[in-house]
């Protein structure tokens, strides 16, 4: 493919690493041709690559797949289901990244796989917790953004507002960790 043709969330081959595009720049030059620079995130090793290419040259296709999977449990990895063959497989601590800490039992997610092992999991971009814990908030304490910690059922700690009880339900954005509404 032709770097012109990268943009924002474009996956592609460099070095026999998956690379996805984080930042696509044009650049044009009074007397010379055209340049791209591209700042790209390796999905497999999360290292941050900036390169620059003329406005002619060609990137290697990079063959990666994406297939629905269910959460099952942890074991000595994360183990996953494909709800079409039933097949389970273990996924490493190390390639789930921080998404381990909204993970569900059952929870549907999306598994990228590059030349068919897998290298991702992307979960939903909303998740519905249940607080198990936190504390009360103090009246008189309503200045907007004021925030507190609360635990969730799967153990995880986050910052919710003060109104937020043991026994609510919250919708967390699974990219930040960021409390959105509540449930």
């Amino acid at each position: 493919m032709l770097v012109t043709d990268l943009k924002n969330g474009t996956i592609f081959k460099e070095n026999d690493f998956p690379f996805t595009v984080v930042k696509y720049e044009h650049v044009k030059t009074a007397r010379g041709g055209a340049t791209v620079r591209v700042k790209a995130r390796n999905l497999i090793t999360s290292q941050v690559l900036e390169k620059s290419w003329g406005s002619n040259e060609r990137v290697e296709d990079a063959d990666v797949m994406r297939k629905n999977a269910q959460y099952l449990y942890k074991d000595s990895g994360y183990v996953f289901m494909d709800p079409e063959t039933f097949e389970q497989f273990s996924i490493n601590a190390d390639l789930m990244g921080e998404s381990v800490k909204f993970l569900k039992e059952g929870e549907k997610v999306i598994v990228q796989y590059f030349e068919g092992n897998p290298i991702s999991v992307d979960l939903p971009i909303s998740l519905i917790f249940e607080v198990t814990y936190t504390e009360p908030g103090f009246k008189g304490n309503t200045v907007s953004n004021v925030l507190k910690e609360a635990t969730l059922d799967n153990g995880t700690v986050i910052k919710v507002p003060t109104f937020i009880k043991i026994g609510d339900k919250v919708k967390i954005d699974s990219r930040t960790g960021g409390y959105l509404a509540k449930a």
